[in-house]
């Protein structure tokens, strides 16, 4: 008892999602393709944003740019370990590097959140006071709410992080999924206070940004009173409610509730850490003539200039 008590856990075990390291393999080349078309639909809708004119002055899609540079350091954070650990049979990684990878998982996921919310206010303001909307979202507005989205994240994120390392790890170290929650149950100490914080910080974030979100979209067909800017408010704002939805989601389910470990937990955080950043570049390029003529345009001037 003396033994397990002194005992300090300097690494966690990450389990598969199989035995069979067949089935592993083939996992690896799908998520890498994941990993892959991430970084290729959010660098390229960064780029399209920062040589087209038309798009890099328009705050809408200064904030998609940096939405998509979000999402490209959020996927980041984790698949690499991810895939490393398909070809890895021991799947272990240094508490040290679980925390800082904990980090900055938490600075990107709540800076996305709160970039998120200032998407939804900028779609507001362009809908429902169009005349005042390159007043009201100049340059300067926006830098400073992308900057403030950040700083919420890393103020956000320390807590988070101050939270879990004054705990004690004595064993066990197999981490069901890559998150706060299945962390903090290892620890060898009463977690109930922690874990209610946890929740309070977490949880609140995510269900009230989402709150605001939702209620934000759903004032905005209720000031149109045309049906026709109905359709085209709805059509503008539907790639945004998507978004949020697939991102705001699975973060709920695992932060809103108490620290109770479901089976699903694992495909939960993977959707939301490997397959949202991927998706989130589809679903605006897919649904924005604006966004597709830009590119269009771009791959003319780079095979002219080749």
């Amino acid at each position: 008892m003396h033994e397990n008590q002194t005992k300090v856990v300097r690494e966690f075990i990450l389990p598969g999602f199989s035995q069979t390291q067949s089935i592993e393999t083939g996992l690896f080349v799908l998520f890498l393709l994941f990993y892959v078309s991430t970084w290729v639909g959010n660098v390229l809708i960064m780029v399209t944003v920062v040589y087209d004119n038309h798009l890099n002055s328009s705050p809408m899609y200064f904030l998609l740019g940096n939405l998509s540079f979000l999402d490209l350091c959020y996927s980041t954070v984790t698949t690499p370990k991810l895939l490393a650990d398909f070809l890895d049979n021991e799947k272990l990684i240094p508490y040290d590097q679980c925390i800082v990878q904990l980090f900055f998982l938490h600075v990107v996921g709540a800076a996305e959140m709160f970039l998120l919310t200032v998407m939804a206010y900028d779609r507001y303001v362009a809908i429902c006071r169009p005349l005042h909307y390159t007043t009201i979202m100049s340059q300067g507005l926006c830098c400073v709410l992308v900057t403030a989205s950040w700083m919420g994240g890393f103020v956000h994120s320390t807590v988070q992080t101050i939270l879990t390392v004054r705990l004690p790890f004595c064993g066990p170290n197999q981490v069901t999924s890559f998150d706060v929650p299945p962390v903090i149950k290892l620890a060898c100490a009463d977690t109930f206070v922690i874990e209610l914080l946890m929740v309070s910080n977490s949880g609140l974030i995510s269900t009230s940004s989402f709150v605001v979100l939702v209620s934000s979209y759903a004032t905005i067909p209720v000031k149109i009173r045309s049906k026709e800017g109905r359709r085209k408010a709805l059509s503008t704002c539907g790639s945004h409610l998507m978004v949020v939805t697939l991102f705001f989601g699975p973060c709920i389910f695992i932060y809103a509730r108490p620290f109770s470990t479901f089976s699903v937990d694992k495909m939960v955080s993977v959707l939301y850490n490997v397959i949202t950043p991927m998706l989130n570049p589809l679903i605006y390029t897919l649904r924005n003539k604006e966004v597709k003529s830009a590119m269009r345009k771009l791959w003319v001037r780079i095979i002219t200039l080749g």
